[in-house]
């Protein structure tokens, strides 16, 4: 006999089979699942020593297949590994799969095909002023980077004759070149290679059509001023020379591999975002190719203005909130804001509550695996805490930035279809306020793909934060438990949209209810919100299906006074899983959260440590490279609750705290952002849950 489980994982409902604890004879009867694998090494394990010898097993001939090590005998660990690579032969893995075939172990160092990697901007110099570097083409006329101010932008392409991965890329630059050149956009070439030859830099350049200044950079002064570190990156300048994108130009190309299309075009796309005057969605990555042995010019710290470096720090880090209309709660737009907030904004930056990023650092020296990392890199951190502890010097204001401007409306463009609240909320000027929970119909008779939502609130100002569920036609909102399901859009200041990549979509099932739930944070002035959900919807059905999953734990028991207590949860995980991004909930008493792994070869590895969680902000920690978990993984999330008098948040340090939805109640769940290939999906009837 067995019994018919469902682990709810989120969105996707899974079938487990658990086979009660019956004693299976390994002689007549082929194990089928972990029970049956378990109940027969505790059958075998005669001595109850966790070890099965060869002895035990009865001299089987199975045995070496299993004893990896060939120590002559078989652990926990080694049959716990089987039992992982079994699962994820047997269920494919819902992205396809990507499990080691035989149970062969990858190596987890440096891969030897190797494409661009999506790093944090702020580590590779993005939004600095570019010094006005001087240069001699190969014509024999001098120039430096100002030349080019009237143009809308800027890109600076490393090239050359001789590095393989380069000469691929000349006819993708000569389009680029010709496309954005008919829209104001100029280019510079240069050489860093000093032994390619004139003349083939003439052929090179007749048989591709590359029409901008060409510079031979034999001694590399005009490298060094950038920074440059191989032949195949790529800067894009705005007209005030600040740095709005450096990398790749895409992903066709890398060590090992090539592609008959990229499938991210990173510099086409940071041009274009340029001309819209906005920032790139990926504004920086490594660029692999033929890497340059040129020292980086040292970057001045002596004459730091605001001009110069400050007022870029602020437009990158700060004004997304702190902005006219913005949810800050002041300005921080103009010399005079920043001159007249300057020691709250130094006691902030020291505490490291702002730029809000609540991620453990890294590696010293190792760029952030975050696509979205918020935090300050250390020479702005250091630069911004010098200017803001000096006597504010202006600088000339003809290094000043172009003003950064923000959409009115939509950030993602005009959207497709717009759901607004029924009615607006009332919000009380004072006091706290319980979660409103509202719903809005859709009408459409067919499934939607989205892929661009954005979430903008009518009063910001009073807006905590928004989780948006979807639900599909025979379910009941109101009966939806929070952290048994994922969620399908979120709000947080400062992170209200998102735009997902070619081929990536969220399900809007036909005829669904969509559902909003609103943390409204009252702040002396009585208002309304009503607020609205706008999606793009993509032209064709997606390759890949974005889904968001639940691990809580709803048996939280949180006792009274207690000032560091530990609550633990752990998941098998079921199949391969393309985890995205990871957000972790808690409540007031939410004091530190932690998200591990247990591989199912028993390596452990934490995936996101947040030592000082703050409730106020509710971030998304997405990762710049997709996360591989395979099947037979251990997923285990950790939270710390402060339920103490110190706590000054705490709504009542003698309450003996369990879950529930408002803050006064606890909650603790995290939340994992994942893709699956929408094919696998519809072969397993699986897609029709999605929240």
């Amino acid at each position: 006999m067995h019994r018919f489980n469902v682990l709810v994982f989120g969105s996707l409902v899974v079938p487990c089979f658990l086979f009660a604890a019956e004693s299976p004879q390994p002689d007549t009867q082929r194990p089928r699942k972990p029970e049956d694998f378990q109940a027969i090494f505790k059958l075998l394990d005669k001595d109850g020593d966790e070890k099965v010898t060869k002895a035990e097993a009865g001299d089987a001939k199975w045995f070496s297949r299993i004893d990896r090590n060939s120590d002559g005998e078989i652990t926990r660990k080694e049959l716990n590994l089987l039992i992982s690579l079994l699962a994820a032969r047997d269920n494919g893995g819902l992205d396809g799969g990507f499990a080691v075939p035989g149970g062969a172990t990858a190596d987890p160092g440096e891969p030897l095909r190797q494409g661009p990697k999506v790093l944090r901007a702020s580590d590779r110099g993005v939004g600095r002023l570019i010094p006005d570097a001087r240069f001699k083409d190969i014509k024999g006329k001098s120039g430096k980077l100002s030349d080019f101010k009237s143009a809308p932008a800027l890109v600076i392409a490393y090239t050359s004759t001789s590095c393989p991965l380069t000469k691929k890329y000349a006819p993708t630059l000569a389009r680029l070149e010709k496309e954005f050149g008919a829209k104001g956009v100029k280019f510079l070439f240069v050489n860093p290679t000093a032994s390619d030859t004139r003349a083939s830099i003439n052929t090179a350049n007749k048989d591709n059509n590359l029409l901008g200044r060409y510079v031979h950079d034999r001694e590399g002064k005009l490298t060094a001023a950038l920074g440059a570190e191989t032949i195949t990156e790529m800067f894009v300048l705005d007209a005030a020379r600040t740095l709005v994108f450096r990398g790749a130009v895409d992903d066709q190309y890398g060590f090992g591999y090539s592609l008959d299309a990229p499938r991210h075009n990173y510099l086409k796309d940071a041009i274009t975002a340029v001309l819209a005057n906005q920032s790139p969605n990926v504004a920086a990555t490594d660029a692999p190719g033929c890497v340059l042995d040129v020292k980086p010019a040292t970057a001045l710290t002596e004459n730091i203005t605001y001009h110069n470096r400050i007022s870029r720090l602020i437009q990158h880090n700060c004004l997304e909130c702190h902005r006219t209309g913005g949810v800050a709660p002041f300005s921080l737009e103009t010399y005079d804001d920043v001159k007249s907030h300057a020691a709250m904004m130094r006691r902030q930056v020291e505490r490291g509550v702002m730029p809000p990023w609540f991620a453990a650092p890294g590696k010293e020296n190792e760029p952030s695996h975050w696509a979205n990392d918020r935090s300050l890199a250390t020479a702005e951190r250091r630069d911004l805490l010098a200017w803001l502890a000096s006597d504010k010097p202006p600088g000339n204001s003809a290094d000043a930035p172009l003003p950064r401007k923000f959409s009115s409306e939509w950030t993602i463009g005009e959207p497709d279809a717009v759901f607004q609240l029924p009615q607006p909320v009332n919000i009380k000027a004072e006091g706290t306020m319980r979660y409103e929970f509202v719903t809005v119909e859709t009408s459409f008779p067919e499934d939607r793909w989205v892929n661009a939502y954005e979430i903008i609130p009518t009063a910001r100002e009073v807006v905590h934060h928004v989780i948006v569920m979807v639900h599909a036609v025979g379910t009941n909102p109101s009966e939806r438990q929070e952290g048994s399901e994922g969620y399908w859009a979120a709000y947080v200041p400062g992170n209200s949209s998102r735009v997902l990549p070619p081929d990536f979509g969220k399900k809007l099932p036909a005829g669904a209810t969509i559902s909003f739930q609103i943390h409204y944070t009252p702040n002396g002035k009585a208002t309304q919100d009503q607020m609205r959900l706008g999606v793009k919807f993509a032209k064709q059905p997606p390759q890949y299906f974005v889904h968001v999953l639940a691990l809580p734990k709803t048996d939280i028991n949180i006792p009274p006074g207690v000032a560091n207590h530990i609550e633990i949860a752990e998941k098998r995980v079921p199949y391969n899983l393309n985890l995205t991004a990871l957000m972790a909930h808690t409540h007031l008493r939410g004091k530190a959260f932690k998200y591990e792994i247990t591989y199912p070869d028993g390596r452990n590895e934490t995936l996101l440590d947040i030592p000082k969680y703050d409730f106020n902000w509710q971030l998304r920690y997405e990762y710049a490279e997709t996360k591989r978990i395979p099947a037979g993984s251990v997923m285990k999330i950790t939270a710390i609750y402060d339920n103490s008098a110190d706590n000054p948040a705490n709504p009542d340090p003698a309450k003996n705290v369990r879950w529930g939805n408002q803050t006064f109640d606890e909650m603790m769940i995290g939340y994992f952002e994942c893709y699956t290939s929408t094919a696998r999906l519809a072969s397993r009837n699986e897609a029709h849950t999605e929240p």
